[in-house]
């Protein structure tokens, strides 16, 4: 049996704000409920879902809290930057084989956008 999409799981704390901000990166956003507690945002193939965090305490990643994949890196780094957002730099790193740039959510969730250029982990 196949695998068909994953749906990483982003704690926040405040739905309503973190989805404004995902639709900002050109995502859909579904909210549900009053006050909103969870949203999915969708762009394409790729899903994240929003939790607010119960205690208020929103758990980091080392790193990244997700790595979407893109055809073209420069051309969406440049639709952030006109939609007034500030994506790092896009780094050319040779041991995974991506290009790719780093986005920061409101609650601190790093979320890279890259490329596959055909290298070791690129898929």
């Amino acid at each position: 049996m196949s695998l068909e999409r994953a749906m990483p799981v982003l704690q926040v704390r405040d739905v309503a704000q973190s989805a404004a901000f995902y639709e900002r990166l050109g995502f859909e956003a579904k909210i549900w409920g009053d006050p909103p507690g969870f949203a999915i945002c969708k762009r394409g193939g790729v899903t994240l879902a929003l939790d607010r965090a119960g205690d208020g305490t929103v758990p980091l990643n080392q790193w990244w809290a997700a790595y979407v994949y893109t055809a073209d890196v420069e051309a969406l780094r440049a639709e952030f930057v006109a939609a007034g957002l500030e994506p790092t730099e896009i780094h050319h790193p040779e041991h995974y084989g991506c290009d790719d740039f780093d986005v920061v959510d409101p609650d601190g969730h790093r979320i890279a956008f890259g490329q596959d250029r055909g290298g070791t982990f690129g898929l």
